[in-house]
């Protein structure tokens, strides 16, 4: 009898003890719970402190700006008077016209010396050249054809023996009739043949559809007209 009362008095104090132990472990599971959840509170108080103090300083700024919008006047822009820019004149100082009825070219001609007696620019006079009035002299225009603006002389293949020109110069007119055409080849030098003792005019381009040679055409003076 004796011993089975003390069995029951270890199990009774080991379930004393477990007692314990867990109201321990239990208490200190709800007091950390506690103060999480107590944290977390603590955390979105501060967090809506923040947002609320934010919002409220957005608005008022906006306010402000809207305040300062109404009572400043709003500057009108200004109408800018247009300004026309001038079209450059480029000046040309021609001296005579080269005139062909039958390809209806009516082109001006510079002094030899002009800096802008060029082919590149415009039919060109040769430095060897004389002017209409010169008896028995040589007026050498050369030019280009082919495509482009530049390419002055383009027409000059449809032009035949007997065709007139007209160069105009000095207040008169001088009209010249095809006597010969000829090709030569392409070597940076022209062989001009001409009967020395009539007034000429001489024409000088590339060949139509033939890179390799150039044309010549030599017209003869046969009138001369006032105008």
């Amino acid at each position: 009898m004796k011993e089975v009362k003390k069995k029951k008095t270890i199990s009774s104090s080991l379930l004393a003890m477990f007692a314990s132990i867990f109201i321990i472990i239990g208490g200190f599971f709800i007091f950390n719970n506690y103060i999480h959840s107590k944290k977390i509170v603590a955390y979105d108080y501060m967090a809506n402190v923040f947002y609320e103090k934010a919002t409220k300083e957005a608005k008022k700024e906006e306010k402000n700006n809207q305040q300062n919008s109404q009572e400043q006047p709003q500057e009108q822009p200004q109408e800018q008077p247009v300004q026309e820019t001038p079209t450059p004149v480029y000046q040309i100082s021609y001296i005579g016209y080269l005139e062909i009825p039958k390809i209806n070219l009516k082109k001006g001609f510079l002094d030899v010396n002009d800096k802008d007696n060029d082919v590149e620019k415009n039919i060109y006079v040769a430095p060897t050249s004389s002017y209409p009035d010169v008896e028995k002299g040589n007026l050498i225009i050369a030019g280009h054809s082919g495509t482009g603006w530049k390419a002055f002389f383009n027409d000059l293949y449809k032009l035949e023996k007997g065709d007139s020109l007209y160069i105009t110069y000095k207040n008169k007119k001088y009209i010249y009739k095809i006597d010969n055409i000829y090709k030569q080849n392409k070597s940076g030098k022209i062989s001009i043949y001409r009967d020395y003792e009539k007034t000429t005019l001489t024409l000088v381009t590339c060949t139509n559809n033939d890179s390799k040679t150039q044309t010549v055409y030599i017209a003869y003076l046969v009138e001369t007209q006032d105008i």
